[in-house]
């Protein structure tokens, strides 16, 4: 939010200037991000009064003025179109530097000579018009400095605010803060009924009134549209950030600066029948004033007549309905739109408003026909017109009222650590413009209407604290004892997770929570996300339920940089949503693309594979020493190609996933190569085996070795899991040393040669015990898998 300095001064008596305002603001929650003169240095400058223009003799476009500034009359040679006798515009006389570097010096333009500069607003920094010069008000007196007659000796202050305090978006709800501040009153221009010249009225039928329970309108007949907007308005708002467009959109515009009621106006001869407030229907389509065609959505909100869509509600209007070179009559429009019909709805289509921009945080219900009345009147004094009576369409029960919050002194000063006495919180609230009633030890109080913040007892806190002044409360260090939580033994702190992945080369990453309903879908991964009420955008609408999407579009950022060798984690909360609640887990994903061995003169370059994402995570398994049986079994998933996925599980429950990207969606990103990615449950790997001290064998260990015959589809985990299984604990490791296909082995079949390591503690094992142990592994492997001694 923009505000001029002299502007918010009349509206509150103070000594402050633009700094200490600034600071006072600041100090109070409402930050200050700039102060700026509202325009560079114009020393030189003065108002000129252009006394004849004559055609240059030599030049078509050029004009021979006589022009009286600040000591004498002077000849300068112009090429503005609009230069004419009797008008004022800015005069750079001799010896003057221009914003843009030009000294203006004595000059000779087709032999005549020309002393001075006649100005236009971007020579002077001033605006955005250059088709001639800048036209200054006939009042203006000749020869008065520029700053001085335009009041340029001012400066703007830029504030930053917060969404929950809309009710600063204007210069009575500035000047309303600082007067609590300060200790002063806000007074602003007095706002009368504007008495209606004619009766006509259009009808309002408001279809939607828990979107829109209050509309207003106006219709003002015989508008001059070329009237030239004040040059007080045009630079108030210049001073804003806005541009002058014109009488009629720019009193809409300053009225939404000066009371913050967005309004807008119709041309009324392109409305047929009368308003209708609805939402849109699925498929209707519409044209918007900055010349773009959108497709509605059901839940946008209209503002139709009885054919058409005319405005999209609290955002745009539509371009058949705007105001024209050719508008005589109007409908001027002021509503009150409740924020949840509004809020994303602009972001959706690519629309940032001012409008918007306060629907969306709450305008001020109670303010609707005071703004009418105050545009009504700046429309008839500048543009003409004949204003018919005010048209309402109110559905009062759907309006909000602020509720009564109970505030405890004692409470108060319990939370901000003060001594503050009941007389000086009743006159904060009352400076605040809050209603006040005692209620025994407490106060019933009820916000202003613009204040929609105001809810529960520590917003009323919050407000005493930011008007006594936060730098005047005590300081005070918080009591209590405070207690160290240390993890045990069985606990691996996140700390050591992310290390051990940093040491074994991978790059942490942090990435948003919140991704792209279209992100999650295209993973199929979209079930159970959590929307967000108020998305940042369209592409951060749903809390993510994986950390893939966050490693993907890292690594594909990488990837278009010809970055081709890296490895990616990330630890964070993912989150979910079903029928039973809300959960959020811990989770670490891991993503690895490039070259397991980089190119070398020792050997050949190796590609990543399968094998190396599988033995990342028995790395992180056994130097975790995480409790617990690890095994792996195929896994059909959309994201993962469909022969190197692999479900993880820990006592067989599920750990995570690991695998490599689906062809498919390589393709669909674009990039050059693919990618090995996983992700697994903090919780599952950093719950590790606490030691225990196993004293070591004296007696000698005995290998045997199996070659077995195996159908394809046996599965190697399976295998080493049935040898454990009849082994017992005699089998102390097994060791799968080679897998042969090929001549020798019946088709569809495979060799697997495992060794058995076989001790017993307390003795050495006879041969006869050994045997057994190996015909009862060998008896258990052909009994589950039909496996046969290779011969």
């Amino acid at each position: 939010m923009k505000i001029s300095y002299r502007w918010l001064k009349q509206w509150v008596a103070t000594d402050l200037n633009a700094e200490q305002i600034a600071e006072t603001f600041t100090l109070a929650g409402l930050e200050v991000d700039a102060v700026e003169p509202v325009a560079p240095p114009l020393d030189g400058v003065v108002v000129g009064e252009i006394l004849s223009a004559e055609p240059h003799p030599d030049a078509d476009r050029l004009q021979i003025c006589r022009v009286r500034g600040d000591v004498e009359e002077r000849t300068i040679v112009c090429g503005a179109p609009n230069a004419r006798a009797g008008l004022k515009a800015p005069l750079a006389t001799l010896g003057t530097v221009l914003p843009g570097g030009l000294k203006i010096k004595p000059a000779k333009l087709r032999g005549v000579r020309s002393e001075g500069m006649l100005c236009s607003e971007p020579e002077l920094g001033l605006g955005d018009d250059s088709a001639g010069l800048m036209e200054l008000p006939e009042d203006a007196r000749t020869g008065a400095l520029l700053t001085t007659a335009l009041g340029l000796d001012d400066k703007v202050l830029e504030i930053d605010l917060t969404p929950n305090r809309a009710d600063c978006l204007s210069a009575r709800g500035l000047a309303r803060e600082l007067a609590a501040l300060i200790g002063g009153e806000a007074n602003g221009p007095e706002i009368t009924p504007v008495a209606p010249v004619n009766e006509d009225t259009l009808p309002i039928a408001l279809n939607d009134p828990s979107d829109c329970p209050r509309y207003i309108g106006r219709i003002i007949r015989g508008v001059d549209v070329n009237a030239p907007t004040p040059l007080w308005m045009v630079e108030r708002l210049r001073r804003s950030g806005i541009r002058s467009l014109g009488p009629i959109v720019d009193v809409t515009n300053y009225v939404l600066l000066e009371l913050g009621q967005p309004l807008h106006a119709f041309d009324l001869a392109q409305i047929h029948g009368g308003i209708r407030v609805r939402r849109a229907t699925r498929g209707e389509h519409m044209t918007l004033l900055d010349g773009r065609e959108v497709a509605l959505d059901p839940d946008m909100l209209l503002i139709a007549d009885h054919s058409r869509p005319l405005a999209l509600g609290g955002i745009m209007g539509g371009e058949s309905s705007g105001v024209g070179a050719t508008t005589r009559d109007i409908l001027l429009e002021s509503a009150w739109f409740n924020p949840a019909s509004i809020i994303g709805r602009g972001r959706r289509l690519g629309l940032a408003t001012e409008s918007a921009h306060r629907f969306e945080r709450g305008v001020d219900p109670s303010l609707q026909r005071r703004a009418a009345e105050r545009a009504t009147a700046l429309i008839v004094e500048i543009a003409g017109g004949s204003p018919g009576p005010i048209i309402e369409a109110l559905d009062q029960e759907r309006l909000p009222v602020n509720p009564a919050v109970t505030l405890r002194l004692a409470r108060l000063n319990r939370v901000l650590g003060s001594m503050l006495s009941a007389t000086e919180v009743e006159a904060i609230l009352r400076r605040l413009e809050m209603t006040v009633e005692r209620d025994g030890e407490a106060w019933q109080v009820t916000a202003p209407s613009a204040r929609r913040d105001i809810e529960i007892e520590e917003d009323l806190i919050e407000e005493v604290a930011r008007v006594y002044g936060y730098d005047r409360l005590p300081t005070r260090s918080p009591g209590g004892r405070l207690s160290i939580r240390v993890p045990g033994e069985g606990e691996l702190p996140e700390l050591g997770l992310r290390r051990q992945l940093a040491a074994r080369g991978f790059q942490e990453i942090m990435t948003w929570s919140f991704v792209g309903e279209d992100e999650l879908a295209r993973l199929d991964l979209l079930d159970g996300a959590q929307p967000l009420a108020n998305p940042l955008s369209r592409d951060m609408a749903v809390l993510r339920t994986s950390l893939l999407p966050g490693l993907l579009n890292t690594a594909g950022a990488n990837l278009r940089r010809q970055h081709q060798d890296f490895r990616l984690f990330e630890l964070g909360a993912c989150f979910g949503s079903t029928g039973q609640g809300f959960s959020e887990t811990r989770r670490v994903g891991v993503l690895m693309t490039g070259h397991a061995r980089a190119e070398h003169f020792s050997g050949k370059p190796r590609q990543l594979d399968f094998f190396d994402l599988k033995g990342e995570l028995e790395h992180l398994l056994a130097f975790n020493r995480v409790e617990g049986a690890v095994s792996f079994r195929p896994l059909n998933c959309a994201w993962l190609h469909p022969g190197q996925a692999a479900e993880v599980l820990l006592d067989g429950q599920s750990l995570g996933w690991i695998g490599q990207l689906h062809p498919a969606l390589v393709d669909q990103l674009d990039w050059p190569q693919s990618a090995f990615v996983g992700e697994f449950e903090v919780e599952g790997l950093t719950r590790r085996q606490v030691p225990v001290f196993t004293e070591m064998s004296r007696f000698p260990a005995v290998r045997r070795d199996l070659s077995l015959i195996l159908n394809e589809d046996v599965a190697v985990a399976d295998v080493v899991e049935e040898v454990r299984r009849c082994g017992g604990e005699l089998v102390r490791r097994v060791i799968v040393f080679d897998l042969y296909r090929g001549p020798g082995v019946e088709n569809n079949c495979k060799s697997l040669s495992i060794g058995l390591i076989i001790r017993e503690v307390s003795r050495t094992l006879k041969d006869a015990e050994v045997e057994a142990l190996i015909t009862k592994v060998v008896a258990g492997l052909e009994s589950r898998f039909e496996a046969k001694l290779r011969g």
